[in-house]
């Protein structure tokens, strides 16, 4: 649904843009809703860069689902919120599959990634469902595991790079600058 930011909202855009600005990214591309396009604006404030909107990153559309608290739609499609948290292939509420989100979604990602210098930040700035897909689409994983991924807290990140074998999710759900990881081969 298309709704405006709330206070708390703004506020954690506005840190999340402080933080993410020190990554000196390259572009910005971002959903049209009204929620992410101010989160974006926030991190162009900071930056200076201008914002590409793109349909294509908008939130999995849920159908009947739209607007429902958790609890009334575990009353009104159980079972189907069953079916949809084992991995099978659900329309939750006669919308969209997570494999179309991905269809719509990673291309986007892909074609703003291209377009990069060499050693380019790209900032997407998406919903977390649709994050959550095209993650899962650009790793190559089996789309009734991109649930293992988990969800996004409003305005953390996921941080991906590009290795020789493709796509490295090198953090998921964070709130803070990204550090080296070292291992025994480091």
């Amino acid at each position: 649904m298309d709704i405006e930011l709330t206070d708390t909202g703004v506020a954690q855009a506005h840190r999340a843009a402080r933080l993410l600005a020190a990554l000196k990214p390259d572009a910005i591309i971002a959903s049209d809703l009204k929620r992410v396009a101010a989160t974006a604006a926030e991190l162009s404030a900071v930056t200076g860069l201008s914002v590409t909107h793109d349909a294509g990153l908008r939130e999995t559309y849920a159908g009947a689902w739209q607007g429902l608290t958790h609890e009334e739609i575990l009353e009104s499609f159980g079972e189907q919120y069953a079916a949809w948290k084992r991995g099978e292939p659900v329309r939750r509420g006669g919308g969209e599959l997570e494999t179309e989100v991905a269809d719509r979604a990673a291309p986007v990602v892909l074609e703003g990634a291209d377009k990069l210098p060499d050693g380019g930040t790209l900032v997407v700035v998406s919903h977390g469902g649709t994050i959550r897909t095209t993650i899962g689409r650009l790793l190559g994983l089996e789309p009734r595991t991109w649930e293992a991924l988990g969800g996004l807290s409003n305005c953390c990140w996921s941080v991906l790079g590009e290795g020789a074998r493709g796509w490295r999710l090198l953090e998921h759900n964070a709130g803070s600058l990204p550090e080296p990881v070292l291992g025994d081969d480091d």
